[in-house]
């Protein structure tokens, strides 16, 4: 097989904030596979075909991204942030597993990006300087029970959380029932940040404590962190320490 797929993060909007490695692979493509809005963030050039769809698509797009490949195209399978983190290439490598035996021996690639939780952490300082971990608040691919699991062993060793996914029309009180149950795990005074937009112009940040937060104030450009117990605030800054008190 001639043809070649990459998966790439853009990273949170501003264009600075995508890899050269991604800038790269873009320009080298043949074949652009997308979120739509994913793929407005790419310059247009003479000699690539488009190929959109809708967010929920996932799969589709990484059949038909692996299809175009086996054909002797150079794909550029193109998602936000870090394609690896909620993103395409879990899809993508869901679609070789499942799908067509000859797309195994495909050249695949993955090509990191700047993902939500690190341009939001950047907006605030350092809130991911201890030990964290990340667990979005979608359902469509996972039941809540699951969510609220993960949730409660979370909170109950301690990490920072950052929260994907915190809410959308189709979704509304999933945020709502998050903090409902990390309120019954961490103290109500555990700072809480809304990040919107992280790594954009347009970035906007909410600082609450958990005992007050407003899940309203979220939506699906909005990044949740919940600190640890030792997450501190220092002026407008928030920061984890690395280092247990002992």
């Amino acid at each position: 097989m001639n043809g070649s797929l990459v998966v790439v993060g853009t990273g949170p909007g501003k264009a600075e904030l995508m890899t050269a490695a991604t800038q790269t692979a873009l320009a080298r493509a043949t074949d652009l596979v997308g979120y739509g809005p994913y793929l407005d963030r790419v310059p247009r050039r003479r000699h690539q075909r488009r190929h959109a769809s809708d967010n929920r698509a996932e799969l589709d797009r990484a059949r038909l991204a692996l299809s175009l490949a086996a054909e002797g195209h150079h794909v550029a399978v193109v998602s936000g942030g870090d394609p690896g983190v909620f993103a395409m290439a879990a899809a993508v490598f869901e679609a070789v597993e499942t799908g067509d035996p000859a797309w195994r021996r495909l050249d695949i690639r993955v090509e990191p990006g700047v993902t939500a939780m690190l341009a939001a952490a950047a907006e605030v300082g350092a809130p991911l300087g201890g030990d964290f971990c990340a667990i979005s608040l979608s359902d469509n691919l996972k039941a809540w029970g699951t969510i609220e699991r993960r949730l409660k062993a979370a909170a109950e060793g301690d990490f920072v959380i950052a929260l994907y996914n915190p809410a959308s029309k189709a979704r509304p009180h999933q945020l709502l029932g998050a903090l409902k149950l990390l309120r019954t795990i961490k103290a109500a005074a555990t700072p809480v940040l809304f990040v919107r937009a992280a790594g954009t112009r347009e970035a906007e940040v909410i600082a609450a404590s958990l005992g007050d937060a407003d899940p309203s104030v979220a939506d699906m450009r909005t990044l949740v962190i919940v600190g640890a117990s030792t997450t501190r605030r220092v002026g407008r800054w928030v920061y984890t320490p690395r280092s247990e008190a002992r």
